[in-house]
């Protein structure tokens, strides 16, 4: 046998002790786990799968030289009893668990209310569930890193003050209410420096390990369809479905929800809400409907929820009487002086130095406005521009002519339009401005445009 043979023989075992070691892990019939005791101590678990809290108790306690009965064991809001099975308690790969002894007063909690979170009547959200069934996800998160995307997610709680999971929660939550507004749900905090007494609640998402302060948003608005309701749009029933906040609940599914923000987001009708921000509302037209957690549109993708989040920066900037510069690829926002019509598209803030007419969105100019075809190109910019450049940038009459013909911009905002047929009456898609104006006259839409040329 040569020195070849030796290497390949020897690199051959090291792959096949690895190999074998991985179907060990795979197999293992044990989840790990971290007990926390106290600020400083740490105690790795193997927590076999038929254990009891009553068996992680006795564990802990041959470590730390305790007795199993003086240590009580608090996870996700709860003090466990010791019969209650691991399995029942949604406790996931390396999650912490937190040992507590027996030095504050315990809390007049029936034995119904001692059940692990994810047990609590609020999970069932409304929805009646076979219990023979299969388990589902009562939640829904987007799991901003590492995953970036949705998946069915965890309820957690701790202490608000010391941001431990040592509080004991008075009450089940049993709304969203409950869960997302600071305050609503009281406790008594186990940390032995630390009188809490109000809950926070967070969520952890299922789909990796779980680490530290790893916090995913919740998607409150996505659901099991239990009921087995159609879709608003396509009228299929599908499994995860999204609930409009509307007094009705309309239902669609969550491609439907994609293709219909989509939709919106192209022709730019989300609606600017002051309070909100920018939304959708049902499509089924319902009041009081706008989704308020932004995260849901990020179902879109990420290159589409970035497209969301520009538009929604430019509603905002021009709500609030700002403008966008006109100048091609550069669209800055820019706040300009009330009192001048005269603005600067800073180079210093990442413009591009473009000086142009609050008015006319056209090159500055000393007067009143004249209309676009009557601004030259030295006008409207103030670039030096070279001959040779100059003859080799030119575009060819036909192109000029079917820009002029088939895009105008609206007269009050200024988004860019397109007409490809029908009526002179023009209608601005931006669903903030809405504005009403003749494709002929590029003015506000009157009756004597109606009867001079409505149809060209």
């Amino acid at each position: 046998m040569n020195f070849y043979e030796i290497v390949i023989g020897f690199i051959r075992s090291i792959m096949n002790i690895f190999i074998s070691q991985r179907v060990i892990d795979t197999q293992k019939n044990y989840l790990k786990i971290f007990v926390k005791c106290g600020a400083d101590t740490m105690v790795p678990v193997n927590v076999e799968n038929n254990w009891t809290v009553g068996d992680l108790k006795a564990n802990v306690a041959s470590k730390l030289c305790l007795k199993a009965e003086d240590i009580r064991i608090i996870f996700s809001g709860k003090e466990l009893h010791d019969d209650v099975e691991f399995q029942d308690c949604d406790v996931g790969e390396q999650s912490i668990i937190h040992a507590v002894p027996h030095t504050k007063k315990l809390m007049d909690i029936s034995v119904e209310n001692k059940c692990p979170l994810n047990q609590t009547p609020f999970c069932s959200d409304d929805f009646t569930e076979d219990k023979k069934t299969s388990p589902k996800s009562h939640f829904y998160v987007y799991c901003n890193d590492p995953c970036k995307s949705m998946h069915p997610g965890k309820l957690r709680v701790r202490c608000s003050s010391c941001k431990e999971g040592t509080l004991i929660v008075n009450q089940d939550p049993t709304c969203w209410e409950d869960v997302l507004v600071p305050g609503k749900i009281n406790g008594v905090c186990q940390y032995e420096k630390c009188e809490g007494t109000h809950a926070e609640f967070y969520f952890k998402c299922t789909s990796h390990v779980s680490i530290p302060h790893d916090q995913a948003v919740p998607l409150y608005l996505i659901k099991n369809n239990f009921k087995s309701v159609p879709c608003i749009a396509c009228t299929d029933t599908r499994e995860i479905v999204l609930v409009f906040p509307c007094t009705s609940g309309h239902v669609i599914c969550v491609d439907c929800f994609r293709l219909y923000c989509l939709s919106r987001l192209g022709e730019r009708r989300f609606i600017q809400d002051s309070t909100i921000g920018y939304s959708i509302d049902c499509p089924a037209g319902c009041s009081d409907s706008l989704i308020k957690e932004p995260h849901h549109f990020k179902l879109l993708g990420e290159e589409e929820y970035s497209r969301y989040q520009r538009f929604g920066a430019e509603e905002c900037l021009l709500q609030d009487g700002g403008v966008l510069c006109p100048q091609p690829n550069c669209g800055a926002g820019i706040l300009p002086d009330t009192h001048c019509t005269r603005v600067v598209c800073s180079q210093n803030a990442g413009g591009c130095g473009f000086v142009f007419c609050k008015e006319c969105m056209q090159g500055y100019h000393v007067g009143p406005c004249e209309p676009p075809e009557g601004i030259s190109v030295s006008d409207r910019i103030n670039y030096t521009i070279i001959d040779e450049r100059a003859s080799s940038s030119k575009w060819d009459e036909d192109s000029k002519k079917t820009i002029k013909v088939t895009t105008k911009p609206c007269p009050k905002c200024r988004t860019p339009t397109e007409r490809d047929g029908g009526c002179m009456h023009m209608v601005c898609t931006r669903s903030q401005c809405g504005y009403h104006w003749c494709w002929v006259c590029q003015t506000e839409w009157t009756r004597e445009c109606m009867g001079n040329h409505w149809f060209g």
